[in-house]
Order: structure tokens, then C-alpha cells, then sequence
């Protein structure tokens, strides 16, 4: 499937998804916002914030600086409940996560009798 083919496609599964949800008034929906993320290719974090940058020129808004503290670099634009968001996730948060997450798994507790 060609890049335009799969857009295409998206934007139609969008579309058939807002109108099943309309015509089945019984079927819930989220409680929470609901967010359409795109993360671009992994790069350097100068490449990968100047995508988002560019991504938020097209979606006319600022990217919101207080998402740094974090290792995020983000453009988000909302459709009330619904957003659009191109994410970043900077060099240094994803090396803190493999830090974090290095020895996932690799402990077991004992188990604790109860009585």
C-alpha cells in the first residue's frame, strides 16, 4: 500500500468510525480525550524537534515549551474531545526509560503466605 493509499485509507476508517458511533448511540465512547498521535522517525532530537515544528505550522499552533521538562517536544491541535498530537520523544527520556525498564521482568518476589 502506497503512502497516499494509506492516508487515504485513515482518513476513510476515520469517517466510517464517526459514523458507526453515530448511528449506534449504545455503543460507549472514551471518558478521556481521545488523541490521533504521530511520532516521526526517529532521529536526532534537533531533526526530530524541527518535524515537529514543521508539523505545527501546518496544524497552525505553538508546540508547548512546559512538555521539555518532560523529554517531550509536542504540537497538539483539538477537535473538542479529539486532538491531533505529533509527539517527540527526546534522546534523554528514552534513555532514562531503557534505564528504568532495564531489569523489567528480571525479578521475581517471593511469594508471601497471607495467613
Amino acid at each position: 500500500m502506497t503512502t497516499t493509499d494509506y492516508r487515504a485509507a485513515v482518513i476513510q476508517g476515520l469517517r466510517d468510525l464517526a459514523a458507526f458511533l453515530e448511528a449506534n448511540p449504545a455503543v460507549p465512547v472514551p471518558r478521556h480525550d481521545v488523541t490521533f498521535l504521530y511520532f516521526p522517525t526517529r532521529g536526532t532530537d534537533t531533526e526530530m524537534i524541527a518535524e515537529i515544528d514543521r508539523i505545527a505550522t501546518l496544524l497552525g499552533v505553538t508546540p508547548d515549551p512546559s512538555d521539555t521538562i518532560y523529554g517531550h517536544h509536542k504540537a497538539r491541535l483539538a477537535f473538542g474531545p479529539v486532538g491531533y498530537e505529533a509527539l517527540a520523544i527526546l534522546a534523554a527520556r528514552r534513555a532514562q526509560h531503557a534505564a528504568d525498564t532495564r531489569y523489567s521482568g528480571c525479578v521475581i518476589p517471593e511469594a508471601v503466605d497471607a495467613a
